[in-house]
């Protein structure tokens, strides 16, 4: 393809990328996968990695980032003030009679926001490219962090429409709470160290040096102001938010127009009734006065504005005592603290426990046993240890000093260097056991119903369970001869092991807890190789070549058929008549015409949305790309195909059309 087919390819890509963010991030409403997505940016980074003289500022894959040696200092313009703070209702009033006093009979209207429970930043925009993003700092000198702020795609890297020549941006980057959820809920899987809350955690992210980390973890922005030079450029600040929904900015719905303060009170009813169900921590609403007239004329303190406060809501927050550190022991041995304390009521639950992370955790908090401590619960995140009350000490508190055993089996814990986690050295540690089993009968991998926890410990600590394996040795009199057990439910937890024996590869893989393979890398890795023979003698190159497969899975995977325990428990599931080779349906449906082929869509399909012709394709074995390569098997080319097709010809890649596609598929 010559320069000029190259450039058109890469502005269209781009124009596609940028399509669809702006049907994910704003309108909720996207049109392809995940995974087609990935493709189209892929392909992008592909072709400007060949052409770097075509990169542009505000290119998408300027959002993926790389390594940086440290952030140089920014100056702003105008210092991003904090803002004074309000706890009552009587302060909120108190603000509205000094607002109505310096307004001097002018009418006088309120905007009332959310105040997100993150961290301030300030977004430069020339001639429309975003060309600074930078942090609040002092308020008057931050970090410049552009490129991890461009890895956020809630912020635009060009703006829309009607924009001068240089424009500031302000709002606040924070990470959802189920994104939050979701990364702890993983590092928990892999027994590594959690995270503590989301706002710290998305500070520490904006703080990286690795762009590509801050790109993984998903922050997001809602904006909250405007400036042009040191001024203002709208007459009210509720104007502000029309102008950057026009942008392209993700701003937030929560916000009122109010006529009066009484307005304001409503408002801050109303969201802190709906505050548990927000994705997002707030910890309560800014007002402002709306006419940006009245806000320059208002002036500001030498700390804050005179036209903008702050009401905080409650803290959910609670002092109460600490009894005592219990330690858990995770499947991977993984020793992690737990703080016990004296019951307290803490946002509409009795807390007794919270969590303590690990051992360094312990050590910054300084804690002793019997300390009074400040604790925290925000949504449906586990409380949290704030801080002791040094003030409450007695003299009588007790050093607590980590544990170097298993406070389990009493094997050495050892925490590698470099690690934040200390883990039990015992393979065959009754709680790793414990966890194993448990997470081999969950509902994703084998779907043992009825092997809840409590009949776990009594099978592990009576000896009759030592490995997955094992259970399918079990009978009726040992089952039922447990605590709680009468014949007919333990009649009931058999025919569940019984009936988990045809779940098939996938499910087993997944449920064997290889390091790094969850759902997804089971299923490809039982579509690939159909039995866990064809598996087990795979090399890491072999594995390394499968799409989608990369070399850490490659490694692990390896490693672990590499280990003689691991190896005896796989024989014994077979001999006990455990499936392990690919679900009989699943091979029925795989077509040699589509294993191991690689296909790319383009143009309108008749017959099929694109979702459920790649669907269709994997069924049979195949799987989708969304851009054409060397590597490319077949271009399945609908009406109107466009740079896609033209690329396929030049490659001499095969190019079918739809009736032909139908053909292939049988149906």
């Amino acid at each position: 393809m010559n320069e000029t087919g190259i450039e058109n390819e890469i502005v269209e890509l781009r124009e596609e990328i940028e399509h669809h963010n702006d049907l994910y991030y704003q309108k909720n409403a996207p049109e392809i996968s995940d995974f087609e997505f990935d493709r189209l940016l892929e392909r992008l980074k592909e072709l400007e990695a060949e052409h770097p003289e075509l990169v542009t500022p505000d290119s998408p894959t300027q959002r993926v980032g790389g390594r940086a040696e440290g952030f140089e200092s920014f100056t702003h313009k105008v210092p991003l003030m904090s803002l004074d703070n309000s706890y009552s209702i009587d302060e909120l009033r108190a603000f509205d009679e000094r607002c109505l006093k310096l307004a001097d009979g002018r009418k006088l209207d309120y905007v009332a926001e959310l105040k997100i429970d993150g961290l301030s930043v300030s977004l430069h925009y020339k001639n429309g490219v975003l060309v600074v993003g930078a942090t609040r700092g002092d308020g008057t000198t931050g970090d410049n962090v552009t490129s991890n702020v461009k890895t956020i795609k809630t912020i635009p890297l060009t703006l829309g429409s009607d924009f001068p020549d240089e424009i500031e941006i302000r709002g606040e980057v924070f990470m959802a709470r189920s994104v939050f959820e979701s990364i702890n809920a993983e590092l928990e899987m892999q027994g590594e160290k959690l995270y503590a809350n989301p706002r710290n955690f998305a500070s520490g992210t904006l703080r990286q040096l690795d762009s590509s980390i801050v790109a993984s973890r998903r922050l997001d922005m809602f904006p909250y102001d405007v400036w042009q030079g040191n001024q203002k450029p709208f007459a009210s600040h509720w104007e502000n938010f029309a102008w950057l929904e026009k942008q392209g900015f993700n701003v937030n719905p929560h916000r009122r127009l109010c006529g009066s303060i009484d307005d304001v009170i409503g408002f801050c009813d109303d969201i802190l009734a709906e505050r548990d169900a927000l994705d997002y921590e707030i910890d309560g609403v800014v007002v402002k006065v709306n006419s940006t007239a009245l806000q320059e004329e208002f002036g500001s303190t030498t700390k804050a504005p005179r036209w903008a406060i702050a009401y905080k809501y409650p803290a959910m927050q609670a002092t109460t005592r600490l009894n005592g550190i219990t330690v858990q022991v995770g499947r991977t041995g993984a020793l992690t603290p737990v703080a016990e304390l004296e019951p307290v009521l803490l946002a509409g639950t009795t807390v007794s426990r919270a969590s303590l992370h690990n051992e360094d955790e312990i050590k910054r908090l300084g804690l002793r046993i019997g300390d009074h401590v400040n604790i925290e619960k925000s949504g449906e995140i586990i409380p949290q240890v704030l801080g002791v009350v040094e003030s409450r000490r007695t003299g009588e508190e007790v050093e607590y000093e980590f544990p170097t055993v298993c406070p389990v089996c009493g094997w050495d814990a050892v925490r590698p260097e470099g690690e934040a986690v200390r883990r039990c050295t015992n393979p065959v540690c009754p709680a790793k056991i414990k966890a194993r089993v448990g997470y081999f009968a969950m509902r994703k991998a084998m779907d043992i119903e009825g092997l809840g926890d409590v009949l776990v410990e009594q099978l592990v600590d009576r000896g009759h369970v030592q490995t997955v394996a094992d259970l399918y040795d079990l009978d009726l009199a040992t089952v039922a001869g447990l605590e709680r057990m009468a014949e007919k439910s333990a009649t009931k937890v058999l025919d569940q092991i019984e009936a988990s024996k045809s779940r098939g590869l996938q499910r087993l893989l997944f449920g064997l807890d290889i390091r790094h393979v969850g759902e997804r890398y089971a299923k490809i890795l039982a579509n690939h190789f159909r039995d866990i023979e064809k598996l087990k003698t795979a090399s890491v190159e072999q594995l390394d070549d499968i799409p989608e497969i990369g070399l850490a899975v490659a490694e692990s995977v390896f490693q672990w058929f590499r280990d003689e325990d691991n190896l005896e428990i796989v024989e014994r599931l077979q001999a006990a008549g455990v499936k392990t080779e690919i679900d009989a349906d699943a091979v029925a449906n795989l077509d040699e015409r589509f294993v191991g082929k690689t296909f790319v869509l383009t143009g309108k399909l008749e017959g099929f949305t694109r979702d459920e012709a790649a669907r269709l394709i994997e069924q049979r074995g195949g799987r989708t790309a969304s851009s054409v390569s060397k590597k490319t098997d077949f271009v399945v080319a609908g009406s109107d195909a466009g740079s896609k097709l033209t690329k396929a010809q030049s490659l001499g890649v095969a190019v079918i059309g739809e009736e032909e596609f139908v053909a292939m598929l049988g149906t």
